[in-house]
């Protein structure tokens, strides 16, 4: 089989050329969601073919769900990879907020196809195997930093893990998801390094003093 006919051929190019394809359709998705990606475009940006891309894919469909699981596949990773929950748990929180943040700002596709995903009602991320366990890893190790905080006496009692998440990603993801709309409205670019600093600092302090200890 050959990339010609529009079915892939050796292992190693078949590999580079879906990843290809799902580099592109996830530029396209995040920019124009699932109603407003065409396939065709995805094919013209990439080396392979409209054919080639049902070959791999089967459908628009997958492919947006191939997309959805790579995002949430690479802030879940990312996160694993610094091993937080190592540090002391001051250290450990503030570190997590502050790498969650700067994922988000580094990685806005991934916010809008969260929130292209949220228009669907989510239905497309049900379909994504294995979503609810990867995610669950997140929450796991929230739990571990805060037993941790507790056990050093830094941290109060009762902690849901879960909300605590919550609490990091809505405040970090609200500075990219609403960035256009609060510069339209109060003049404030939320892009601009100045700004990022003290929010970023605000942030940190908010999330660390939900979680401190008061004599």
């Amino acid at each position: 089989m050959t990339e010609a006919d529009g079915r892939p051929g050796r292992s190693h190019d078949a590999d580079a050329t879906r990843a290809d394809i799902l580099r592109v359709a996830a530029t396209e998705f995040a920019a124009k969601g699932l109603a407003g990606a065409r396939i065709d475009e995805i094919a013209e940006k990439t080396r392979s073919s409209k054919r080639m891309i049902y070959y791999y894919f089967g459908s628009k469909e997958e492919l947006y769900r191939a997309v959805l699981e790579q995002n949430y596949a690479g802030i879940r990773e990312a996160e694993a990879d610094r091993h937080f929950e190592d540090l002391p748990a001051i250290d450990a929180l503030r570190a997590h907020v502050e790498h969650t943040l700067d994922y988000h700002l580094a990685h806005p596709e991934f916010v809008r196809m969260v929130m292209n995903e949220n228009i669907h009602q989510a239905q497309h991320l049900g379909g994504v195997e294995g979503i609810r366990d990867r995610n669950s890893r997140v929450v796991a190790s929230m739990q571990a930093i805060i037993d941790k905080g507790v056990a050093e006496g830094s941290f109060r009692s009762g902690i849901n893990p879960l909300e605590l998440h919550l609490q990091i990603s809505s405040l970090c993801f609200y500075m990219v998801s609403n960035r256009y709309t609060i510069n339209t409205i109060f003049g404030l670019n939320m892009a601009d390094p100045a700004v990022i600093a003290p929010r970023r600092a605000a942030i940190v302090e908010t999330v660390l003093a939900s979680v401190r200890r008061t004599a």
